[in-house]
């Protein structure tokens, strides 16, 4: 072995001392023959290139047998070997001899061929530096040449200078103009809008008038008919009430008479009247509390606002808004253009919060036992059960409204299932109401049937851990699912096998259908992508969303067009899967390297922290709206860090400001959005 590496070393060595010359000169052989095409040398002149490096000689110098050399060329050949390289005769440095009439002839080549190739200028310049004489007259002439030359030369640079100039203030100007028409367009917009609310707030305010003044009527004269009231009942639910109050207060039996001042008055109804706009005013007070709230909600988020704003008007400029086209969550006021009714139900819904109310909290097994990371956090069809499962090995079924309305701390569940393994997801039937799937860490996907508190399907084709399981809702008994081994499965509860079978490049973290279709799915990926497949046709996905730069954790839907995602990138992501279009960025929470949830409702969007928080976003606004932060159950452990927790899940209850949002501590807590 050191024999045959050792040989594997020589050549290269003695490639530097004989046939270096030979490789030198067959490296260098095409730039030679370049250099001396330039120097316009005839085929005869090749004998002036050096023997060694094939270039022209350099500092020439002539061996004792008659062959001349660069200098450098024969001084490093000899250090290597003392033979000439063109003969081989033997050499030594003391018969290397200077070459003069060589390295004359040269030179002399050298500048002939200069003068050929040189500029005018570079060649006057070179006839002034050899002395050539040239009289005043001529440097005269030459100077107003070259004087006019450069006056030219400066003109045109000018002329260039001022092109670009110019055409740099044109864009500019267009640019301007561009943003003073749609700011101008944005004036009018908020112009008409301004009008369009005044016209509606007089006539509030007018409305309100007329029944105040009916009100004071009634107040002031105990003796008012019946139709008053009535006429109240039908205009104003909020003053039925203060109505009926004054109304009940007018019995005989509740009149006290008192002598002032030689005249006896009514007390009663007085007394009633003071109660009653002292409720009225107080009523007032937290009215305008709300709307100091509420200012501030709009003036932290102006930005966003203005966008959401601007954006729904000039989509919707010349569209009056139809009622029967129009969401039924959008007020609908006469006069009201279909971008500014869509914003101000926005705008609503938006300021309605203001915070996340605790009404309930529960502890999901022993607090001290590390085993109590909820995965996953579901309701079932009806709202009125919810499921948890996790690292615990178990599926708890709880009673929404026993957790609400009991006061104990720890609740049990009605139902509970054991498994083998971890759980990481939940996902229930909205169809059957007793059937909820799950999927875990061994890779299994197994349907419940909840009431008999037993398995009835198992599938264990995945060969890793299944992240995620979802029933269809408009194909009761079709599901899919997602692993770490790279596939997307879907199946059916009446065959024991899969029925479609998905493979992509990597691992698998969410699975979701449409909530409008059987034959969509979106899937996210750990390659930091949404895969939206129409299952029909699996050998490529619809649409590939593309924005996160980490792996994809959930994917929800908001509606049949509206897809939610999140990542470890620490953002969540709209999507219109119909356009194939990025919606809006959501930022706020923190997330980079666990599952903390993810949760949507029509217009609410919302999902953990790993800062112990849970946030609420409005799918409208990229910043959060509000968020609560879970506190330490344990406050006796001065070595707990509340900073270690992170929320594990959240589920929002249907079209309800109501959601469910559990720790990897095990703390589970029912928060409503509060004003």
């Amino acid at each position: 072995m050191e024999e045959s590496s050792t040989g594997a070393v020589v050549p290269a060595v003695k490639a530097e001392v004989r046939p270096s010359s030979d490789v030198t000169a067959l490296e260098s052989s095409g730039a030679a023959a370049k250099e001396t095409a330039d120097l316009g040398l005839p085929e005869l002149d090749k004998d002036l290139l050096c023997p060694i490096c094939m270039q022209i000689i350099k500092d020439a110098f002539v061996t004792a047998c008659g062959h001349s050399f660069c200098y450098m060329c024969i001084i490093t050949h000899l250090h290597n070997k003392n033979d000439c390289p063109c003969c081989g005769h033997y050499l030594t440095n003391n018969q290397l001899f200077p070459n003069f009439l060589l390295d004359k002839l040269l030179k002399r080549t050298s500048a002939c061929q200069i003068s050929k190739t040189a500029s005018p200028v570079e060649q006057f310049r070179q006839s002034l530096q050899q002395g050539c004489e040239v009289s005043i007259k001529e440097l005269d002439t030459l100077l107003l040449l070259l004087a006019e030359k450069k006056r030219r030369l400066e003109q045109e640079e000018a002329e260039r200078n001022m092109q670009i100039l110019l055409n740099f203030l044109h864009c500019l100007r267009k640019q301007k103009v561009d943003e003073l028409n749609e700011i101008q367009t944005d004036l009018q917009y908020s112009k008409e809008d301004i009008n369009a609310v005044e016209r509606h707030r007089i006539e509030l305010y007018r409305a309100r008038d007329r029944y105040s003044v009916k009100l004071r009527m009634l107040a002031d004269d105990p003796t008012a008919t019946k139709s008053g009231h009535s006429f109240i009942d039908k205009n104003s639910s909020g003053l039925i009430s203060s109505s009926r109050n004054v109304q009940g207060g007018m019995g005989m039996g509740n009149f006290q008479y008192k002598k002032v001042d030689g005249r006896s008055q009514i007390s009663a109804p007085v007394s009633q009247r003071k109660d009653s706009f002292s409720g009225l005013e107080s009523q007032h007070m937290s009215q305008l509390g709300l709307a100091v709230v509420r200012k501030k909600c709009v003036h932290a988020q102006f930005n966003d606002l203005q966008e959401c704003y601007l954006q729904k008007r000039r989509q919707l400029a010349n569209q009056p808004h139809k009622q029967e086209e129009r969401d039924t969550n959008v007020i609908h006021r006469e006069g009201y253009n279909a971008g500014l009714a869509d914003f101000q139900s926005v705008l609503t819904t938006f300021t309605r919060y203001s915070r996340l109310r605790v009404i309930a909290e529960l502890r999901h097994g022993d607090l001290s036992h590390s085993a109590n990371i909820v995965s996953s956090i579901e309701f079932d069809r009806d709202d009125e059960l919810f499921a948890t499962a996790g690292v615990s090995r178990c599926i708890k079924v709880f009673d929404f409204s026993s957790v609400v309305n009991e006061p104990a701390n720890i609740h049990c569940p009605v139902v509970e299932m054991s498994t083998r393994s971890k759980l990481s997801c939940l996902s229930w039937n909205k169809y059957t109401k007793n059937h909820i799937a799950s999927s875990d860490y061994e890779g299994i996907v197994t349907v419940w049937d909840v009431t008999t508190q037993q398995s009835f399907m198992e599938y264990e084709e995945h060969e890793k851990r299944a992240w995620s399981v979802d029933f269809s809702r408009t194909e009761p008994s079709m599901l899919v699912s997602g692993s770490d081994d790279c596939k997307v499965k879907v199946w059916c509860t009446n065959q024991e096998a899969s029925v479609l079978n998905i493979d992509m490049k990597a691992n698998i973290c969410c699975v979701k259908y449409n909530p409008g279709s059987s034959i969509h799915v979106a899937v996210g990926s750990a390659d930091h992508h949404v895969h939206y497949y129409d299952l029909r046709n699996t050998s490529q996905p619809l649409h590939v969303f593309g924005g996160h730069r980490k792996t994809v954790s959930y994917v929800k839907f908001l509606s049949n067009n509206e897809l939610a995602s999140a990542s470890t990138d620490s953002t969540l992501r709209l999507w219109d899967v119909r356009e194939n279009l990025l919606v809006r960025t959501f930022r706020g929470h923190t997330n980079e390297k666990n599952f903390v949830g993810l949760t949507v409702n029509s217009g609410y969007i919302a999902c953990g922290s790993e800062t112990n928080e849970a946030f609420v976003y409005h799918k409208e606004i990229s910043k959060p709206v509000t968020w609560h932060r879970f506190g330490s159950p344990d406050l006796d452990d001065a070595e707990e860090d509340a900073s270690s927790y992170f929320i594990s899940a959240v589920c929002w209850k249907s079209d309800n400001p109501t959601m469910l949002a559990a720790n990897s501590q095990g703390t589970i807590k029912v928060l409503v959005l509060a004003a």
